[in-house]
């Protein structure tokens, strides 16, 4: 089964540090949480790991299995099955969220060494109308350009949605929980639950918010502060927070 290894990490933003030092292993089927306050370097890690061009690594490594995923284009690192929800999603005037999703699924479908055969409209037309009742999303949105006048909450399911169809091997969810109302956070992270399940797939959930974790349960959650992983564990590092916010964790660093 495939592993994320993440060793002393380094990378900048023009002159800016930001990550400084971040080690993290993620296995297959395993679900961590990174939380910190804001600034931290939380949402800047999962960009690094994606390829983002507007960081710049200056040391460390970052693999998923044997591959360097630092010698990956952002695409090749899609195709080897890394997934991410964006914070802040963007809109893309003129491409139909359905004709997208297609498109993607058989570009990593035709990358893979067993590589499948190629799903015809009608027939992933099928799959996504059901990804999509799950989520509480209206069918209608196939064919609406991505996140055009979608509202924070359903830009945050369409990316749940995304993660759904594409079935990557590692999947990146930054702060996935942002903008959504009770109903649908509990919606949400009880089809981000299933589909880690059903896929098996490693997941990182970047949050800042303590609540997520009465919908998900993780292996292991992360503290971040200034660029680096201060503090680790179980669910017992909650009660800290709760008791003294995330200083506790940064004084003693």
């Amino acid at each position: 089964m495939p592993n994320l290894t993440i060793k002393n990490l380094h990378a900048t933003v023009g002159n800016t540090k930001i990550l400084n030092g971040v080690s993290l292993s993620v296995s297959s089927g395993e679900i961590h949480i990174i939380m910190g306050q804001n600034g931290s370097g939380k949402s800047t890690l999962l960009s690094v790991l994606m390829g983002s061009p507007k960081y710049t690594v200056t040391m460390g490594s970052a693999k998923l299995d044997k591959k360097n995923l630092l010698d990956l284009s952002p695409s090749e690192r899609a195709q080897a099955g890394l997934f991410l929800a964006f914070q802040h999603p963007q809109v893309v005037a003129g491409v139909a969220l359905g004709n997208f999703l297609r498109l993607a699924k058989n570009t990593i479908h035709s990358a893979q060494k067993n590589k499948k055969p190629a799903m015809a409209p009608a027939q992933f037309a099928g799959l996504m109308r059901e990804e999509m009742n799950k989520l509480n999303i209206d069918p209608a949105f196939m064919s609406r350009s991505i996140n055009d006048g979608f509202s924070g909450g359903e830009k945050k399911k369409s990316e749940v949605l995304q993660m759904a169809i594409l079935e990557p091997a590692f999947a990146f969810l930054d702060e996935i929980d942002s903008g959504l109302d009770v109903d649908a956070l509990k919606i949400v992270s009880k089809q981000i639950s299933t589909i880690h399940k059903k896929q098996k797939m490693g997941l990182v959930i970047v949050s800042h918010n303590p609540r997520i974790l009465d919908f998900i349960k993780p292996d292991k959650i992360h503290i971040m502060s200034k660029g680096k992983i201060v503090a680790q564990g179980g669910t017992e590092i909650l009660k800290k927070i709760e008791k003294n916010g995330f200083e506790s964790f940064i004084k003693k660093k």
